[in-house]
Order: C-alpha cells, then sequence, then structure tokens
C-alpha cells in the first residue's frame, strides 16, 4: 500500500490472542490514531523481565503520520507503555480526567510530564485529524472514566468499544450510554472492535452494587482487623471499602505504593469520597483497637514482593496479620496466578487468619468489569457492524467471540480472527486482511528497554536450571603452555567440596582439550573454548543429564 491510497487500515500492535498490552491503530491515507498502549506482566518463563510493552517498529517508521493516542481507560494493559511510547514518539494523548490523572503519575515517575502534551476529553468531544472525525460514548468498567470511541472515516465508520459491561445500576453513577451506541449503530458501523475477555462466559456481568454488599456483610461479622485486597485501580470497589469501614466504624490505612497513588488521584478528582480523619498511616495502626482497623492493600494477585504477600509471610515493618484477623481477597486470581495467591492464603491460615478468597460468584467479594456474552451480543445487536474484529482476549476468546457474532447475524466471513501485526485493510467497503506489520514483545528490566532478547533469557533459562561451571586457565604466551590451572568453579551445579571426582575428571578434560589443539598448533582461542565447552558438556551431560553454562576463561601471560 502506497502512503497516498486513500485506503483505510486497522491494526493491532498488541491485545490480540493475549490479554494485555493492548495497542491498536486505525489510519486513512496519511493520518494514524494511535488507541491505547498497555503493558502486561510477565509470566514465570521470563526470568527478571519487570514489564512488557508492545513493538513500536511501525510507528517509529511511521512517526510523521501519527496524529495522537487515544485512551480508552485509566488501567495498566491500556496505560502501562505510555511512558516508553513517549521516550520514543512525543505525541499528543487523549484521555479523560481520572486517566490524565493516572497517566500523568507515570509520567512524573519517568521525569516525561513537563514535556508530555495532555489533552482533556469527555464522552461529548469531537475531535478532527485530516479526514477522520473521532467521537466517543460512555461505557462501564471496573474503574470510572471508561469511553468507547468512534471514528469517522470517508470508507465507513470504525467503533472500537474499550473495555466494557452493561452494569445498569453502577455504583458512580455512571451509566453505558445505550441510547448513544443505538443511534451509532442506526447511523452505520463498517468495522467494529470489541473486547472478547469474557466470551466464554453465559449470562451477564453482575453488578458491582452486589460486591458492596457482601463487602459490608462481611465487615460486621469481623471481630478483629479487617485486611483487604482488590485492583488499586478498581476505584468503584475502594469506594464500597470506603463505606462498609464507616458504617462499621473503623479507620482505614492504604499500604502499597499503587493504591496511595490511585485513591490520591481519584479523591483529588472527586471519584472518590473518603471521610475526613478516616485515613491513617501505617504507623497509626497499632494506636488503634483491631475492631477498628481495616487495611486496604495491594497483592491480591499474590505478587511476591506486593504488601500482601508481605503481610502473609510478617515481613511487613509496621503491620502484622494476628489471630483472627480477617483477611478478603476482593478479586479473582487472573489466569497463571493462582499458584502464588494459593501460596499466600495458606501462610495466612497459618497465622490463624479468617480468610475470605475464590471465585467472585462463590464469595460475592468480585464481579468482572468485562461483558458477558448476553452483553457482548447487546454490544453487536446495538452497533449492527458489517464486520467484526473481536480484540482484547486469547484465542479461544476470539473464536467464541466469532460464534457470539453469528448467533446475532454477522456472517462468519466477515469476522476477523487476527493476531498482532496483522493489518485489515478496508477498500471500497470491503475489508481484507492480506498484510502484517512489525510487532512483538518489548521486554523491559530495570532501566533497559529492548536490551534482553531470546538469547538473554534462554541464557538465563539454562543457569536457573542447571547452573554454570566458571574453568580458568593459564597459558605462556611465549610458550603456550599452561601455568597454572585449570581451577574449576561450580555456581548452581554441583558442590564442589562433595564432587572432587567430577571436577578432576572434568579439569582433565581440559589439559586434553588444550595439549589437542597446541599439537596441531591451533591457538586460537575461539577454537580452544568451543572444544573445552564442547568435550565438558558431553561429559557432565553423560554422568549428571545436565547441562550447566560452561564458561571458559583463559588468560595468557
Amino acid at each position: 500500500m502506497s502512503s497516498t491510497e486513500n485506503i483505510l487500515s486497522i491494526f493491532a500492535l498488541g491485545g490480540v490472542n493475549e490479554i494485555g498490552k493492548n495497542m491498536y491503530a486505525i489510519q486513512f491515507a496519511n493520518d494514524i490514531i494511535l488507541i491505547d498502549c498497555g503493558s502486561k506482566f510477565p509470566d514465570e518463563s521470563l526470568l527478571g523481565i519487570d514489564l512488557i510493552i508492545p513493538d513500536i517498529t511501525y510507528l517509529q517508521d511511521n512517526k510523521e503520520k501519527i496524529r495522537g493516542l487515544l485512551v480508552t481507560h485509566g488501567h495498566e494493559d491500556h496505560i502501562g507503555g505510555i511512558p516508553y511510547l513517549l521516550k520514543q514518539l512525543n505525541i499528543p494523548i487523549y484521555a479523560t480526567r481520572l486517566t490524565l490523572g493516572l497517566i500523568e503519575i507515570k509520567l512524573k515517575e519517568h521525569g516525561l510530564l513537563g514535556d508530555s502534551q495532555l489533552e482533556l476529553i469527555n464522552s461529548d468531544s469531537d475531535l478532527h485529524f485530516g479526514e477522520i472525525r473521532v467521537t466517543f460514548f460512555k461505557t462501564n468498567h471496573s474503574i470510572p472514566d471508561c469511553l468507547g470511541i468512534v471514528f469517522q472515516t470517508p470508507e465507513g465508520t470504525v467503533v472500537h468499544t474499550g473495555d466494557f459491561k452493561f452494569d445498569l445500576t453502577p455504583v458512580n453513577n455512571q451509566y453505558p450510554d445505550i441510547h448513544r451506541m443505538a443511534e451509532i449503530g442506526r447511523n452505520g458501523v463498517l468495522v467494529l472492535l470489541s473486547e472478547s475477555t469474557n466470551a466464554e462466559r453465559p449470562g451477564s456481568t453482575p453488578s458491582e452494587r452486589m460486591v458492596g454488599e457482601h463487602i459490608e456483610e462481611a465487615f460486621k461479622k469481623a471481630n478483629r482487623k479487617i485486611i483487604i485486597s482488590t485492583f488499586a485501580s478498581n476505584v468503584h470497589r475502594v469506594q464500597q471499602i470506603v463505606d462498609a469501614s464507616l458504617k462499621t466504624d473503623r479507620k482505614l490505612a492504604l499500604l502499597g505504593r499503587s493504591m496511595v497513588n490511585v485513591v490520591s488521584v481519584a479523591m483529588e478528582q472527586g471519584y472518590l469520597t473518603v471521610p475526613e480523619g478516616m485515613l491513617i498511616d501505617a504507623q497509626e495502626i497499632n494506636s488503634f483497637a483491631p475492631e477498628k482497623v481495616t487495611i486496604l492493600c495491594t497483592g491480591s494477585q499474590g505478587e511476591p514482593l506486593a504488601v500482601l504477600a508481605r503481610l502473609a509471610s510478617s515481613n511487613y515493618r509496621d503491620v502484622e496479620i494476628l489471630p483472627e484477623d480477617t483477611v478478603i481477597f476482593a478479586a479473582s486470581p487472573i489466569p497463571g496466578n493462582e499458584r502464588n495467591v494459593t501460596k499466600i492464603i495458606d501462610n495466612l491460615y497459618q497465622l490463624g487468619a479468617k480468610v475470605i478468597y475464590g471465585s467472585g460468584s462463590s464469595t460475592g467479594m468480585h464481579v468482572s468489569g468485562h461483558a458477558y456474552q448476553e452483553e457482548l451480543k447487546l454490544m453487536l445487536t446495538l452497533m449492527k457492524p458489517k464486520y467484526l474484529i473481536p480484540i482484547h482476549g486469547e484465542l479461544r476468546m476470539l473464536h467464541h467471540h466469532r460464534s457470539l457474532a453469528e448467533s446475532v447475524g454477522i456472517e462468519k466471513e466477515n469476522t476477523f480472527i487476527i493476531s498482532n501485526g496483522d493489518v485489515v485493510d478496508v477498500k471500497e467497503s470491503e475489508a481484507r486482511q492480506t498484510r502484517k506489520i512489525p510487532s512483538g514483545n518489548i521486554y523491559v528490566d530495570g532501566m533497559g528497554v529492548g536490551d534482553v532478547g531470546n538469547i538473554v533469557l534462554r541464557d538465563r533459562k539454562q543457569l536457573a536450571e542447571d547452573g554454570m561451571l566458571v574453568i580458568v586457565v593459564t597459558l605462556s604466551k611465549a610458550e603456550r603452555k599452561i601455568i597454572s590451572g585449570p581451577d574449576t568453579i561450580s555456581r548452581g551445579f554441583v558442590y564442589t567440596r562433595d564432587s572432587d571426582n567430577l571436577i578432576k575428571e572434568v579439569n582433565r578434560l581440559v589439559v586434553t582439550a588444550i595439549k589437542e589443539l597446541q599439537e596441531v598448533n591451533r591457538h586460537q582461542w575461539s577454537v580452544m573454548k568451543q572444544n573445552i565447552k564442547k568435550s565438558v558438556g558431553q561429559y557432565l551431560y553423560s554422568k549428571t543429564k545436565r547441562k550447566p553454562m560452561i564458561l571458559p576463561i583463559i588468560i595468557e601471560l
């Protein structure tokens, strides 16, 4: 496609075939508009990695065409990658009030706030980028101020739902604008990008109000401290915890940096109401009777360094969990986190705590922020799109969403199951998926962004599984003979003192390998190291069935 062709292109840089690091783009002619820029957390196989963000190679190659980034809401999987994007591309960011407040915290941490262009929008905003007009509509989710986005282009209308559910009794009275959605549908929708997280779940998502009732009931039954953990960004849930604490005459302590940050922004902007004098510092907790304290903390997903994990292992300086304290998990484990959560629950029982945990339906302490099947069908029925692109979900969820679309009259071939990097091109109202752009994962490790790739991760995996062996040999530069060594150092492979015979044989093999090369007059270090690694590696595998990393170090004197 040449840059001057008037083709409508929709592409995913993240968030398809995965949960997390959402990032999409709409392009018409020479105008590109980005939607969200999230991050996701690594699984156990990505040793040492702190964060995963989208690959923006295509955007860097086309930076002069990018008009801005529109953000649907303030969750990490939609805003977590923004600081890393802005370090490469200084583009305007458009978001609602609470979402901008959360983005500002991130930009401040990265030293980018002063140079960033942040634009406040709401559901009535009307923006123009070249030949693309952008409007918005209100949706529900588990965080306030969520928007769906409407792109009106010369080729037709594209709608991105953002994350949504249809909660008709919302805690904060921010109702989904169903009339506006129906109006958009009546005017004609060419392509709908709709989230798929709960496409496997029948029925409709329960209302958040249900959670508030269960939290209040648990608070009334508790006879000592209450420690409750939820997602920091779930401002509705935090409000209900504040309300339950007020009704049971408890002070509230916030533990965890993200919890403190989100609550302060939400209070500052009027999304969270906390009575004056209710909040106390961690150091003040022990000065109140246990039945007068609620502790709201991070760590509902079993994160090893989050507050709840540290409390469960009695490793938090100002607070300890004592017998008969009540601990509530007001969140369901994200797939993959179950083992970590279970370990913390076991530790809490060991401390004598009463623990309320489990899926939302069994305890009433959590409801999803994402649409179930009936709500996804309602969105499809309201929008009546010609084409559907299911997003924000793993592959099986996207296929379930396709089946739901068929059930409400959308032809199977008009649903595009895409992967990150796939592009759907629309010309003369006909959509095709025939090309790809660069995409993938960029790993953030400490201060490094993108400098840890598959080879480094493979090395870390090998070190973690089988350890390493360092072999140091000193050679005479003039005579090429061994002056000292070999000295073999084991780290994470075998305990040297208990493996004398093994280490002696390794040293003998090293000497033999060096002498064999000297006899044929080959003195290149690279060849010598390669031969040592090969002969030692084969021997160790035959004896131990392990493959440690072997690092020969040759010193010439």
